[in-house]
């Protein structure tokens, strides 16, 4: 059979982590439109008939501001010498620019395999298609060129299809009903900081993290799960927690149902909220929320 491991690489918000989810057919990494949202190296399991195929989801690469940036661009670097086929996903709606360039230069001295997939077709007409990739051809040669529609799942078919194709003969790397090598006090976390994202919008952007302190299973059948919301400021704590607790018991009640579908049970959510200063530029406190390089 065919197995390999496939790492999908762009800009931030070119939908790289709305195409893992589709492929996979079960959300295993949180979306949102604010750029970065995707903060550490995710893997996705599909396996076929034909074989097995290991998505990397991957950090947006883009020029950091703080350590947290640095791990996430060292994360994003890193997956492509150690896979077996590369994505370089870009949105057909936003012009060429200096962060393709940066990416298009690491990308032409691989010796791996590179797919252009230009994701968002459903945004332009089919002559803007056209215009778009001309620059990219102008910079380096693909292996394939791949228009696609990560939302609607257009053209996502010939994109496995090909990807197989390239990918070598191997062995079944993960048991066939595994979606993703994270764990789920993991994913729980992530949905519970995607929550948190979009219902705070523009007032607390990235200085979120959130750690699940507490799983496990009670004799009701139900699940426990004790989680904390760390932000950087005392007023960001605020924003998070609302007037009289709305908020935070908003983002509660939304991440609960996503939780819940994944479990296929009932859960009480135990949420609390606390003040990490400056976390995304302090090592320690990086490593105990789990940013680790």
């Amino acid at each position: 059979m065919k197995s390999g491991f496939v790492s999908i690489i762009g800009r931030p918000n070119v939908g790289k982590s709305t195409l893992i989810n589709k492929l996979i057919g079960a959300k295993i990494a949180i979306v949102s439109d604010k750029p970065q949202t995707t903060r550490t190296r995710i893997q996705g399991i599909l396996t076929k008939d034909e074989g097995q195929i290991i998505f990397v989801d991957t950090p947006g690469i883009h020029k950091p501001k703080h350590l947290l940036g640095e791990y996430m661009l060292q994360i994003s670097t890193q997956s492509l010498s150690e896979v077996d086929l590369i994505y370089y996903m870009t949105d057909a709606s936003r012009p060429f620019g200096a962060g393709e360039q940066y990416i298009i230069e690491q990308l032409k001295t691989s010796p791996i395999p590179v797919f252009l997939v230009v994701n968002k077709i459903d945004l332009v007409s089919d002559q803007q298609l056209k215009e778009f990739v001309q620059p990219f051809y102008g910079q380096m040669n693909f292996a394939e060129h791949i228009p696609i529609s990560a939302a609607n799942g257009t053209n996502l078919a010939d994109l496995l299809e090909k990807t197989l194709q390239y990918l070598p003969e191997g062995p079944l790397y993960y048991p066939a009903d595994d979606l993703t090598d994270q764990p789920v006090s993991f994913i729980v976390a992530e949905l519970i900081r995607e929550k948190a994202l979009i219902l705070t919008r523009d007032e607390v952007p990235h200085s979120l993290a959130v750690v699940v302190e507490e799983f496990r299973y009670q004799g009701t059948g139900k699940i426990y799960v004790r989680a904390v919301i760390h932000t950087e400021r005392d007023s960001q704590k605020a924003i998070i927690i609302g007037k009289n607790g709305q908020m935070l018991k908003k983002i509660g009640a939304e991440s609960r149902i996503d939780i819940e579908k994944m479990l296929e049970t009932s859960v009480y959510l135990d949420l609390w909220v606390k003040v990490k200063k400056n976390w995304r530029d302090n090592a320690n406190n990086l490593s105990q929320l789990g940013y680790r390089p």
